[in-house]
């Protein structure tokens, strides 16, 4: 039997069956990788890519190899086709790619096919550039062939097809089939950036906002499959521990509960609707052994990662003798600043569904962000290898990393659901908040400590940066490609390489011991090192009596990235200085990450310990700008997410256990908090860069430099709190 949602995505596939279609493969030979997957060499060049499909009635389809969780790549990726194919923008469609990591790699990250760290533009550029220019040559060549005349006098514009001198004119479905049948150029001339007429127009409409609007999106949450049943799991009330046993008696009572079966995570009661698998879980007892379980509370984690960073560090970064340039400065600065665990809290929970084919293989529907790892993990749990499992990837509801986990836990969850079952019946794997709010995974709790010294000129001539944490990455799959000598990358990112002069250097990584599960939170490791350092910045400028925008300029290289964005923001802002007065302040701070360089000036306004950020004036460098209004909406969006984090989120233990279990206790951004929030991003000719995360690490230190403006106090940590710390 097949199975088939009740609201199907749109497929490649579905096109391809109509017949008369047009299916473009590029190979890009020649690419070497970095990372294995399985069943693919290290050195293997990367597999041809198949990315773009034209119908019968001219519709253009590109396949989407990235998960689309709101940040617009079903919109950014078509846009690249698009403006090299020279298509009109009516006729573009778009398609979530299948599992095949040999042709739908992540060019950024080796054979591995997934999305995150805002590679899915910058990967994808040149690559989808060649399919349209190839395309667009085929097309050409096919109509030059039907019509007798020479390829140089044919026209392609707004997806129609012309030779001006004949009178001739055709559709691309008209001339798809003629034109597979050609031989894909290998370099295809691409389009000159003043010949551009879709990347970088500010009104084109995304693809995916209709079917957002009408509610015909298909998230993971909508699928429906015939017989499906639905689990939901009683996971351990604290990380490392384990079920001992389990009475289900009462739970098997519940009407519509069909089953309770033990997997490695937990206990999951399966029923024929979410509320009684709920229902059904509340009546079950589990006793857990707790032996091996994490036991400290929040307090106690402090202060254990306080007391590794006054242990010996992995050395991560530095040139000079840091020690002794700050014996010798004339003033020195120190700071402690302490984050806490975030959880992501993406609006819609971890979910997905899985069944077993009369094939004997297996299908799965769901926000899958790195599909590579996915489909393994799913074919290691039924010992079958990874080409017998299909994955459906749908829109996801958010992520902000947490569907990006390396073990695939919530998928890996469904699957031994389905095999504890007996396979007898499809399975939609459902998290409540709750479950994701205190079984999750988060952003890591993490420590840092600076010393900078000034000298009598208030030049830096010393910096010293001890950062304790727990690692990402070490004990994944992405050890080996991320991890090195003992230095997890996303722990020191944003602080290994700083673009200002600060003399000495010398950065050291502490890695604290913790059964908390910590994973990627959207802008991972530079959430707390942008913070760290440009708050550092401001209070040293301030000890030298210098203007903070003025004193980061005589810092950072004359035509620097971080330099012109740092003077747009100020200019856009008005910059006349820090302070406002009657409570007002404003601050200011600038961070490159992910290749895209961010300034951030700040308004804010004090009353008692309430703290309300008026006004944020962004500058953004992210190379070539393709979907102007996606990018400003990124920044927006950053500004919204970064800002409950900055003002009050924090997860936080009590022997053990997560006391925040939903939005009452772990609040996002509402509209009534949201500043007026302005963008402007600069013309630039790099190849575009990331921009899904960069908007988040500037906001924080921005709005705490603004608060010590207004009340000359440093509030160091995070979230920002008048009514505690500061000095």
């Amino acid at each position: 039997m097949l199975f088939t949602p009740t609201l199907p995505p749109v497929t490649r596939r579905g096109f391809v069956a109509g017949g008369l279609t047009l299916g473009l493969a590029l190979a890009l030979g020649g690419r070497r990788v970095r990372a294995a997957a399985p069943g693919v060499g290290v050195d293997a060049p990367a597999a041809p890519n198949a990315f773009v499909t034209i119908a019968p009635d001219d519709t253009v389809t590109v396949t989407v190899k990235h998960l689309d969780m709101g940040q617009g790549v079903s919109t950014g990726l078509p846009t690249i086709v698009a403006e090299e194919l020279d298509a009109d923008w009516a006729q573009m469609r778009f398609a979530f790619a299948p599992a095949d990591a040999r042709t739908y790699a992540n060019l950024a990250w080796g054979p591995v096919q997934g999305t995150g760290g805002s590679t899915a533009t910058a990967n994808s550029w040149m690559q989808l550039r060649k399919a349209g220019a190839a395309m667009r040559a085929m097309l050409v060549s096919a109509a030059a062939a039907d019509w007798g005349v020479p390829e140089g006098e044919i026209a392609v514009a707004r997806g129609r097809i012309r030779h001006e001198a004949s009178g001739r004119e055709a559709g691309f479905g008209a001339l798809a089939a003629a034109a597979a049948a050609l031989p894909v150029p290998a370099e295809p001339p691409l389009k000159r950036p003043d010949a551009w007429t879709l990347v970088g127009r500010e009104d084109l409409p995304r693809l995916d906002s209709a079917a957002k609007t009408d509610g015909s999106a298909t998230y993971s949450l909508d699928v429906r499959l015939p017989g499906m049943l639905t689990a939901v799991v009683a996971h351990p009330p604290l990380f490392g521990a384990r079920v001992a046993g389990f009475d289900a008696e009462a739970a098997r009572a519940v009407p519509g509960v069909v089953d309770v079966v033990e997997i490695p995570t937990g206990v999951a009661v399966v029923a024929r609707d979410t509320w009684s698998a709920l229902r059904g879980r509340d009546a079950l007892t589990v006793e857990w052994d707790e032996r091996r379980a994490e036991a400290r509370s929040t307090a106690e984690l402090i202060a254990d990662a306080r007391a590794v960073l006054d242990c010996p560090g992995i050395r991560a970064a530095g040139e000079g003798d840091a020690a002794g340039a700050l014996a010798g400065a004339a003033t020195v600065i120190e700071a402690e600043h302490v984050f806490p665990y975030l959880a992501h809290a993406a609006m819609e929970p971890m979910n997905g569904t899985i069944a077993r084919r009369e094939d004997g293989t297996y299908e799965a529907w769901g926000g899958f962000q790195i599909q590579t790892i996915d489909q393994a993990s799913i074919a290691a749990i039924f010992g079958v290898t990874p080409d017998r499992v299909r994955l459906n990837t749908l829109f996801a509801g958010g992520s902000f990393g947490r569907r990006a986990v390396p073990g695939a836990d919530w998928v890996s969850e469904a699957a031994h659901v389905l095999k504890a079952t007996g396979e007898r019946a499809p399975i939609h794997l459902v998290w409540t908040r709750e479950d994701d709010m205190g079984a999750g995974h988060y952003r890591p709790l993490v420590v840092h400590r600076l010393r900078a010294g000034l000298d009598a000129d208030g030049r830096i001539v010393g910096w010293e940066h001890r950062i304790a944490g727990k690692s990402i990455l070490k004990g994944t799959p992405f050890e080996a490609l991320i991890v090195a000598d003992g230095v997890d990358a996303t722990s020191v990112e944003g602080a290994r390489a700083l673009p200002y002069a600060v003399g000495a250097r010398r950065l050291t990584v502490h890695e604290t011991r913790e059964l908390v599960p910590v994973l990627w939170w959207r802008a991972v490791g530079h959430t707390h090192t942008a913070h760290a350092i440009e708050t550092m910045i401001d209070e040293l400028a301030h000890a030298a009596g210098r203007d903070p925008v003025d004193y980061r300029l005589s810092l950072l290289a004359e035509g620097s990235r971080e330099a012109a964005v740092l003077r747009r923001a100020a200019a856009e802002a008005g910059w006349a200085g820090p302070d406002g007065g009657d409570g007002t302040g404003r601050g200011v701070s600038v961070h490159t990450s992910f290749g895209t360089a961010v300034a951030m000036v700040a308004d804010v306004a004090v009353s008692g310990a309430e703290i309300r950020v008026e006004r944020v004036v962004a500058a953004v460098e992210c190379g070539v700008a393709i979907n102007p209004d996606v990018i400003r909406a990124q920044i927006e969006g950053a500004v919204g997410f970064a800002l409950a984090s900055v003002l009050r989120e924090r997860v936080t233990l009590l022997d053990g256990a997560v006391q925040e279990t939903n939005f009452h206790a772990y609040r996002p951004t509402r509209f009534s908090e949201m500043p007026r929030v302005e963008v402007h991003i600069l013309p630039s000719e790099n190849p575009p860069s990331g921009i899904g995360e960069p908007g988040v690490p500037t906001l924080a230190p921005a709005v705490a430099n603004a608060v010590f403006a207004a009340t000359g106090r440093r509030l160091r940590s995070l979230p920002l709190d008048l009514a505690g710390e500061g000095a």
